[in-house]
């Protein structure tokens, strides 16, 4: 029998752990006896629905598979339905977390499915294996036999097993070992599944047995990606630091054994870094890790509703020391529509997070999951959610949809003049005109509103035009400096050789441009590595600009850019060097 794995993911540069996972595993431990050839297509939602739908028909697999998470139900569904239209005597199962909860629910609404497989997958995906491979017909009475499913009698009633108890996760196999199908695609990997923490937004929280992966099995794998210098390696742990001899023990290897190209990211509890810890992070090498740290609130009453454990003022002390060293690109969560927060305890939330000056901001919206505490709340938090997958937040009985609409708006501003980095200084001198930094960014969203800039895909330099004319608005006695900031911002960032409109008249003297490279021909003492390239070859891969406000001449360097925000090198050249030339 030939089985196919379909994985529809987000983005072409996301891969899916979880089929390759239920293949590898069962491929091990298939007995002799059973006769399965499993097959793996991987697709996107972007993708025209009519091209997958004839890629799947021309694989003629006899058992398909879908997985199912909350970015893809929508399609996964349409697919299935379609699937069987074209191939009537197809066995579909489905799986993923955006079954797992309702699987019943889902067997009504998609009578095309034969059975759904929850929660954690590789022995249920190995025991179907078994029972498909051996018989050209499926027993109730197997399917029975086997936990972790919801299935279609042959009656047409649905029968619910029990779930299937947590495996070790060491027995899962390695499942990476041709690299060319993952070349330009995000590397996933998990050292544990489980999380120690409750938050009630959350399904991991469901999975209360915390399991690790062997450390020798993980020193191993490690290893191979460090070999293949694969660009990043993205581990799905909940809470990675929750076990503090795994954590480091994972740290010290990658630490020792850097390859100078490789970047892990992990998602971790500022507050439970210890010193130890920290200590070790600030020794690694720009941008050998990164973290992902999950705030959501700094309301009180809100960590303790949604069943969240969280000390402020350590995450506060342990962001800013690793911040200090300059070496870990660090982002920070904030998510709106939790209960007891309303409008007014959100920007103080945003303000606190802001304050600690994160790499990124990000400010997610509550997604009401299917078999989480806070779907179960719905009702005492009059909690009105989209019916749709992702299940968004639209209002609570403390957030009006007017206040959501607002912080939509808030989200919008961050992502393209915080989070993209290329506006930094210019907003950094900007929130300097406010006592709350979440009010900077409702001023400029409100501009935007006014404008009717929003919803429009505006090109990069015009972003700056406009906040240089919002300056101009609210701020006009600091035009001049901010346009100097601006370009600052623009040029930290990219080479260009056309110089942009909102920039003004270029202050550089043009001869001693033409001196200053001359001068690096011959002398070589401001651009160290551009040894084999000429005067103009120079001047090409580099920028030279003048800022009278500052009264600095400031020397970028592409060649050279900063592997946590991919800023340019700078370097100041002297302004009695600039006076000789000029």
């Amino acid at each position: 029998m030939k089985i196919l794995l379909v994985a529809i993911n987000a983005k072409y540069i996301h891969s899916n752990l979880a089929v390759y996972c239920l293949r590898a595993y069962a491929e091990k431990n298939m007995p002799q006896d059973v006769n399965v050839q499993i097959e793996l297509a991987e697709y996107t939602i972007n993708q025209n629905r009519d091209e997958v739908l004839k890629d799947i028909y021309r694989r003629q697999a006899e058992m398909i598979c879908f997985s199912c998470y909350i970015w893809n139900l929508d399609y996964v569904e349409s697919m299935i339905r379609d699937v069987k239209k074209v191939m009537k005597d197809v066995i579909i199962w489905a799986g993923g977390p955006e079954v797992s909860y309702d699987s019943r629910e889902t067997l009504g609404r998609l009578p095309e499915l034969t059975g759904v497989m929850k929660g954690e997958g590789e022995k249920t995906f190995a025991k179907l294996c078994k029972v498909y491979g051996k018989r050209s017909e499926t027993s109730e009475l197997s399917l029975e036999q086997i936990d972790g499913i919801t299935f279609r009698c042959p009656d047409g009633t649905i029968c619910e097993r029990p779930w299937r108890v947590p495996m070790d996760l060491s027995e899962v196999p390695f499942v990476y070992h041709d690299m060319k199908k993952f070349e330009n695609k995000i590397i996933y990997y998990e050292t544990s599944r489980g999380c120690p923490f409750s938050c009630s937004y959350c399904l991991s929280s469901i999975d209360k047995r915390l399991r690790f992966r062997s450390l020798d099995l993980v020193f191993n794998e490690l290893q191979f990606f460090l070999d293949y210098k694969v660009p990043q390696v993205k581990f799905v742990d909940r809470t990675f630091n929750c076990k503090h001899d795994h954590a480091m023990a994972i740290w010290k290897y990658i630490q020792e054994h850097d390859n100078g190209i490789t970047n892990f990211h992990f998602e971790v509890a500022a507050d439970l870094l210890n010193d130890e810890e920290i200590r070790l992070i600030r020794q690694m090498r720009p941008g050998l890790i990164q973290l992902e740290i999950g705030v959501q609130s700094t309301n009180t009453d809100t960590i303790r509703e949604i069943r969240r454990t969280m000390r402020l003022e350590e995450v506060r002390e342990h962001v800013a020391r690793i911040k200090e060293k300059g070496n870990i690109h660090q982002h920070l969560d904030l998510i709106a529509g939790l209960p007891y927060e309303d409008i007014k305890s959100f920007r103080k939330s945003f303000d606190d997070v802001y304050s600690m000056r994160p790499d990124q901001l990000q400010l997610g919206f509550l997604k009401v999951l299917k078999g989480s505490y806070m779907q179960e709340m719905q009702q005492e938090y009059e909690l009105r959610y989209k019916e749709e997958p992702p299940y968004e937040v639209l209002s609570t009985k403390w957030l009006p949809y007017s206040d959501v609409i607002e912080l939509k708006g808030i989200e919008e501003m961050v992502e393209i003049y915080y989070n993209s980095g290329q506006f930094t200084h210019v907003v950094e001198a900007l929130v300097e005109n406010y006592a709350s930094a979440y009010q900077m960014y409702q001023d400029l969203w409100q501009y935007y509103e006014e404008h009717d800039y929003m919803g429009i895909q505006h090109r990069r330099s015009a972003r700056y035009e406009i906040v240089l004319d919002f300056v101009r608005e609210k701020y006009p006695e600091q035009a001049d400096v901010m346009r100097e900031l601006l370009t600052y911002d623009y040029y930290l960032r990219e080479n260009a050789k056309s110089r942009p409109e909102f920039a003004g008249e270029d202050a550089t003297d043009k001869q001693f441009v033409r001196a200053f490279y001359e001068e690096e021909e011959k002398e070589r003492k401001h651009l160290p590595g551009y040894e084999q390239f000429d005067r103009n070859q120079m001047r090409k891969m580099t920028h030279l600009e003048y800022f009278p406000h500052m009264g600095k001449m400031l020397l970028f360097d592409y060649k050279f850019r900063n592997p946590l925000n991919q800023e340019a090198r700078t370097c100041m050249i002297k302004k009695d060097s600039l006076e000789r030339r000029g």
